[in-house]
């Protein structure tokens, strides 16, 4: 029987097993049944086979891997008429396949291969029929013209195949990511297939990145068992096979999982985890998405429309997501508070104060501890979890410092019910700038992901980006995935006896910088300090401060708020909790707790807190620098009765002005012996005591002397606000004490502490103070003009203080403090020969005006003062040029 007698059938080409051996499926979008076709009365070459149990790895006869890609890329996936025969005593299947739709016109693809020279003509068979004699004569034709195997070098068309790859992680990092041209071999199931790597014949088996197909279970040989097998995994793979079997594609190779490789199949209609995602054919799977450089998002995203749509694997899904929509869902807000390394504290705009919890991740967590049984031990005293965890401090200082007081952009993912003694938690995406802070933590290795179950939808929405931080920061064994270098945090508890030995540094620095840690009340804080790795209890100077309420610890019963506790201790939180701020520390209490000022955005908080009504000056304030700044703040909150001022009354500071007076009803004169050194702008003077003067002198002859021995470096000291150092004075270019006032840029403005004088000075001009140099006080002192202001006219101003400023410098003066300080203390001056009062002169001039008191030990000195000023009205001197400029203002002297 010819095959001319045969009825021809239609198929599709699924694959090509040889130049003369084909796979092919029944009819036009038929699933299995399939059959294999041998080519009739030709031979291919073989190809090579890799080793099995019972046989050794063949290499390929020359041109044999020529002639099956001919047929591959020929055939593959086209329809196709063949004929085909069983002759007697055969086992297989024998025929012709012709290439076209029209089967009279169709290509006769055995002739084809003849013709190419890529196949043998079978000349031993018993019966020569037309259709041999025509291969044979083709044959002849193709050797003559030297086609395919009958021309060239055998050896260089035989491959050299890698059948197995030693380092498979190196091979994957050689790649870089890059797109890899190969060759689909065969499909295991759904979402695992074998392939060439072309051109180098690499033979990988390649589980696809993101999905699962379900799949066969395996035989006692390790094979695929057709009769046990999940759901939907025939579908799966067929699914696969009639796309890429045997089909060109790109393969970017990811990472390895045992000896297989991971990677994702870039195919020109698309990429088939997707597809078989959206027809509900596989699912997503975390650990190997998490190896995709992009595209994880659209995996997710077809996943999702399978579930919603129950295809398939999801034909029984049932989704547990929260349902949340609206405010509830997406909002913005600020960051007052980082509780942990994946907590915050958001305040919303309508100052409701929200936990979030950042979705899918941990904080770096504690080390097990074990006796030597292997049972947990318990934490040992004085235990700190965020000091002594490893990586938990730098994880709560990189929120911290990218968080606090900083707007955030909240999408709640979920609501993690309560269990285990643990409250409900919500669970939520943040970003800053656009930018995910959770991605951030992980990428820094501050953090690690939550594995979930498969089907458990309680998960960040942008948990794939976290799984590909976590795999990047893991292979760069960055934070807690380090192997060596791990941080550690001696931290130091500042008791009462400690605090005694940090004070002097702590007052011979000035200002430190710290980190609020914990806020108890409006006035009472704990700090961290990092330069002294230490922590300690803070309290605010100059100010009295209501308490809030105190649970009951222990033996000590629990206590209510003082009014206005609550308020201030909220003020002082919302301005200060985990900010970076500036302390200067004067004293310490028995208790071990420091005393001093506090600066939180160049603001000094006690007297924001005075000012806001909020607490009241202290009677110990008035020993104090920022006196004159407390008492205007107070006196503010007054006018305005603010908070615990609501009720005040004016008389009652009236009538403690009258004790006062009670108690010191004569003028104290305790006249000091002076040199003016420095006269302000504002009014105000800087004075040397005598006595201190050759103090003075000596001090700073030694500062002098040690930098001629030991001169500092130019430009090696780094100024700070604040900062008492040693500065080269540009009139005689010699080193003196000075404070840093302003830092702007390489310009540096100070004041010399011991005269009072400012200028800028290059920052190549200034040089660290040795300790030694920087205990000792300043030796001039501000002081303030007694019961007299300078007039409000800029040119009498100017001439005021030239006539001061004569007078001052003229020698040695008398002076006298007159009255409790506000900020600079006010006194009265005496020139020491005449006994004359410099500023009764200058009144005398009418250049000042004078200011009444209601102390009546003052009386006398004002009512001269006032006698000296009548005399320049009726003259009309200078600022009375033009009669009594006061009559206006009599409202602010009390008439």
């Amino acid at each position: 029987m010819t095959t001319q007698q045969i009825q021809p059938k239609r198929g599709i080409v699924k694959q090509v097993l040889s130049g003369d051996s084909i796979i092919i499926r029944g009819s036009v979008g038929a699933p299995p049944p399939e059959k294999q076709l041998n080519f009739s009365n030709i031979i291919a070459p073989k190809l090579a086979r890799r080793a099995t149990e019972t046989s050794e790895v063949t290499k390929d006869e020359p041109y044999a891997w020529e002639a099956r890609e001919f047929l591959r890329k020929k055939l593959v996936g086209e329809e196709v008429w063949f004929t085909a025969e069983k002759p007697p005593n055969a086992t297989r299947e024998y025929g012709v396949v012709y290439l076209g739709k029209d089967y009279n016109t169709a290509e006769n693809i055995t002739k084809t291969l003849v013709s190419e020279g890529l196949v043998t003509v079978r000349r031993d068979v018993v019966r020569t029929t037309p259709e041999l004699e025509e291969l044979c004569e083709r044959e002849n034709a193709a050797k003559a013209q030297g086609k395919g195997r009958w021309g060239g070098s055998p050896s260089e068309h035989v491959r050299d195949i890698k059948w197995s790859i030693d380092n498979m992680r190196t091979f994957v990092d050689k790649q870089g990511g890059r797109p890899i041209t190969a060759v689909i071999e065969h499909v295991r199931d759904g979402s695992t297939v074998r392939a060439f790597l072309l051109p180098d014949f690499y033979h990988i088996t390649l589980m696809i990145s993101g999905i699962r197909c379900n799949g066969f279970k395996l035989d006692d040989k390790g094979r695929p068992d057709p009769n046990e097998k999940l759901p939907f995994a025939d579908e799966a793979r067929y699914f696969v096979e009639i796309r890429l079997l045997q089909r060109d594609v790109e393969i970017i190779l990811e990472s390895v999982n045992n000896n297989n490789f991971v990677g994702t199949i870039l195919h020109p209609k698309g990429n088939i985890a997707e597809i078989l995602l959206k027809e509900g054919l596989a699912r997503c799977v975390d650990w190997s998405i998490a190896f995709m450089k992009s595209g994880a998002d659209k995996l997710r995203a077809a996943e999702r429309k399978a579930k919603e749509s129950r295809l398939r694997l999801w034909k029984d899904w049932q989704s547990n997501a929260p349902q949340i929509t609206g405010k509830e869902k997406e909002f913005m807000g600020t960051v007052i508070e980082v509780i942990n390394g994946d907590a915050l504290l958001v305040k919303l705009p309508s100052g409701q104060v929200k936990k979030i919890f950042l979705s899918s991740i941990r904080p770096p967590k504690e080390a097990t501890r074990a006796d030597d049984e292997g049972k947990p031990t318990p934490r040992p005293k004085g235990f700190r979890p965020l000091y002594d965890i490893p990586w938990m401090f730098e994880a709560r200082e990189f929120l911290r410092k990218k968080l606090i007081d900083k707007k955030v952009h909240v999408v709640v993912d979920y609501i993690q019910e309560a269990r285990d003694n643990f409250p409900e938690k919500t669970c939520a995406t943040v970003s800053i700038g656009g930018v995910n802070v959770a991605e951030t933590l992980v990428s820094k290795g501050l953090a690690t992901v939550v594995r979930y179950r498969q089907d458990d939808d309680h998960r960040s929405s942008h948990y794939d980006d976290l799984l590909a931080a976590e795999t990047k920061a893991s292979k760069s064994q960055k934070g807690v995935h380090a192997k060596k270098d791990i941080p550690t945090h001696r931290v130091i508890e500042i008791d009462a006896v400690k605090s005694k030995q940090y004070l002097p540094s702590f007052q011979r620095a000035n200002r430190v910088d710290a980190i609020v840690e914990f806020v108890a009340s409006g006035s009472r804080l704990r700090l961290f300090i990092p330069k002294e790795h230490c922590l300690c209890t803070f309290l605010l100077g100059g100010i009295t401060c209501p308490r809030g309420a105190r649970p009951a610890i222990g033996s000590i019963p629990a206590a209510d708020a003082e009014p206005y506790g609550e308020e201030a201790l909220a003020y002082t939180k919302d301005r200060c909790m985990q900010k970076e701020v500036t302390v200067q520390i004067e004293s310490v209490d028995k208790a071990g707790n420091f005393i001093g000022y506090l600066w939180v955005d160049n603001s000094n908080l006690s007297v924001a807190l005075v000012a806001e009504g909020f607490a009241t000056v202290h009677p110990t304030a008035d020993r104090s620098e920022y006196y004159k700044q407390l008492k205007n703040a107070e006196d503010s909150a007054k006018q305005r009765k603010l908070k615990r001022w609501k009720d005040y009354v004016e008389e009652k500071e009236e009538e403690q002005r009258i004790e006062e007076d009670r108690a010191n009803p004569d003028r104290i004169i305790n006249y000091e012996e002076v040199i003016v050194t420095e006269v302000t702008n504002e009014g105000t003077f800087f004075a040397q005591s005598c006595q201190q003067g050759p103090k003075a002198e000596e001090l700073i002859a030694k500062l002098r002397q040690e930098f001629q021995v030991n001169p500092p470096l130019p430009g090696a000291y780094n100024p700070k606000r604040g900062d008492v150092c040693a500065a080269k004075y540009t009139v005689d270019d010699q080193w003196y004490r000075a404070k840093v006032e302003k830092v702007q840029g390489s310009n540096i403005f100070v004041r010399y502490i011991d005269y009072g004088n400012k200028e800028t000075v290059h920052s190549t001009r200034l040089a660290s103070l040795p300790a030694i140099y920087a205990t000792e006080r300043p030796f001039a002192t501000e002081y303030s003009l007694a019961c007299v202001s300078l007039p409000k006219d800029p040119e009498f101003a100017e001439l005021a203080l030239k006539y001061l400023r004569e007078d001052l410098f003229s020698g040695k003066l008398l002076l006298n403090v007159e009255y409790r300080p506000q900020g600079a203390p006010p006194a009265t001056t005496l020139l020491t020969e005449q006994k004359v009062d410099v500023v009764k002169n200058i009144i005398t001039d009418g250049l000042m005006l004078v200011e009444k008191r209601k102390e009546k030990r003052l009386n006398k000195l004002v009512n001269e003062y006032l006698a000296a000023q009548e005399k320049a009205k009726k003259e009309h001197l200078c600022i009375w040029q033009y009669g009594d400029i006061t009559e206006d203002d009599a409202k602010e002297f009390g008439a």
